[in-house]
């Protein structure tokens, strides 16, 4: 016996991706962002606690490129396309500037907990409009959210009086 899949179906497929893709895809934009900026954080930090400030910046870039492919995979397995070139990152991120070139750490742990701030709202935005849309997407998106959280808590704790 064959299984045959209704118009129907079809098209609340495409529903779904098309949803999840719109929800997810700034998502994408904001972690390959936070993937750039946080190597030129990387790079230029200085001061205080600079090699664990230098070390726990590279786990910030890294779980954000996890992230990001994590969402970007789920969009494309939808069968969407996505857009993240570097032009189009540039473009539609929601991350705060960093200071450019060399940063004391304890003028650049705020500024890049404030990009993961930004970067949380745009995931919490994702999550909230998930819950309608694609449970499965929601789940990533909710997986980002904690990560980011934890990546935040690490930063705080460098500054916290």
């Amino acid at each position: 016996m064959t299984s045959t899949r209704t118009a129907d179906a079809l098209s609340t497929s495409s529903e779904v991706a098309a949803g999840a893709a719109q929800l997810l895809t700034p998502v994408v934009i904001d972690m390959e962002a936070l993937v750039v900026d946080g190597k030129q954080a990387h790079w230029h930090v200085r001061g205080p606690n600079f090699v664990g400030v230098h070390e726990l910046l590279d786990d910030v870039v890294a779980h954000a490129q996890e992230f990001a492919d994590t969402a970007a995979e789920r969009v494309v397995a939808l069968g969407l396309p996505l857009d993240s070139r570097i032009e189009t990152v540039a473009a539609k991120n929601t991350l705060p500037a960093l200071t450019e070139g060399f940063t004391s750490s304890t003028e650049l742990i705020p500024q890049v907990i404030a990009q993961l701030d930004a970067a949380l709202v745009t995931v919490r935005e994702a999550i909230k409009g998930l819950d309608e849309v694609d449970l499965a997407s929601q789940d990533i998106a909710i997986a980002i959210e904690q990560g980011l959280v934890k990546d935040r808590w690490f930063l705080q704790a460098h500054i916290a009086g």
